[in-house]
């Protein structure tokens, strides 16, 4: 039944959420799309940028979003304080646990929707589950299926139909990314093309240019296929992807469809599954099709 309640502001709660969280994890916000009643999310863990932090920038990053015990909080907010050898262990201890959980995808979705869950539950005066489910995870193995996500998350809704273009798709990653572009700006909270921020040496592999281009010849072709003539074929960023215009568009509009596991060209789904002790990969023969 329809209550005739606008929930609108609560993908905004979502959106928001999304971006404070990327300050404080090793973890990058690719692509995000937050629908009336599911989200999609591409996220990048920075390993390396954990283990560089001190324990301090641990602590203080891990208290963004948890209250710390006494013995944190004091060794944070009082610099002259003294401490024993056993409490020093201690707080060294709790840093080392602290400092996996920022780098981890379970606790940076645990603080999504334990968050959310709350908020919603206190404005609906009601307590219980919020989500359906817990969130089901794919591992992103090549540039070709970076792309092929990437562009199948931030056309959701004009997938869906509550979207017409690239610029009105609310509370995406590219309609973000689009206003910043507008403003001369780099997307604060996402992380940036290749050629986007000389500084960062995180990047996606190719530039916004290119990728904002195959969304827009995508988003023209979804219901007839057209040979790109803007552009010659050598220079086509689908050339570069070595993936034909057919096989993108079918990919990018039925991705989860013809993935459920890692996604991948075959030999780097082979190597995945080598290296994470798994006996099979799902889905070889769409691998094989569309992304070899």
């Amino acid at each position: 039944m329809n209550s005739g309640e606008n929930y609108e502001h609560r993908r905004k709660w979502i959106q928001k959420r999304l971006h404070e969280l990327t300050k404080a994890f090793a973890i990058n916000l690719c692509a995000y799309a937050v629908m009336h009643n599911h989200l999609h999310v591409v996220l990048h863990i920075t390993k390396a940028r954990a283990e560089a932090w001190s324990m301090d920038e641990v602590l203080l990053r891990w208290r963004m979003f948890y209250k710390c015990p006494p013995l944190v909080q004091r060794y944070l907010d009082e610099p002259d304080a003294v401490f024993t050898d056993d409490e020093l262990a201690e707080i060294e201890s709790l840093s080392v646990t602290y400092r996996q959980r920022l780098q981890c995808i379970s606790w940076f979705m645990k603080l999504l929707n334990e968050y959310i869950a709350r908020k919603a539950n206190k404005e609906d005066g009601c307590t219980g589950y919020f989500w359906e489910r817990r969130f089901r995870s794919q591992a992103i193995l090549d540039d070709k299926a970076l792309a092929s996500v990437l562009a199948y998350v931030d056309l959701n809704p004009i997938r869906a139909n509550i979207a017409s273009t690239l610029r009105n798709s609310k509370f995406t990653s590219i309609q973000y990314r689009l206003n910043a572009q507008k403003a001369a700006k780099i997307p604060r909270f996402l992380m940036p093309f290749k050629g986007q921020s000389p500084r960062r040496f995180e990047c996606l592999p190719f530039s916004f240019e290119d990728y904002l281009h195959l969304l827009e010849h995508t988003r023209s072709s979804k219901a007839n296929i057209d040979v790109d003539t803007d552009m010659r074929p050598s220079t086509s960023p689908l050339a570069k992807l070595n993936i034909t215009e057919e096989d993108w568009c079918y990919v990018t509009t039925n991705f989860e469809k013809l993935f459920c596991g890692p996604v991948g060209s075959p030999n780097t789904m082979h190597q995945f599954a080598e290296a994470t002790d798994r006996h099979r990969s799902p889905n070889m023969a769409n691998a094989q099709r569309y992304l070899a």
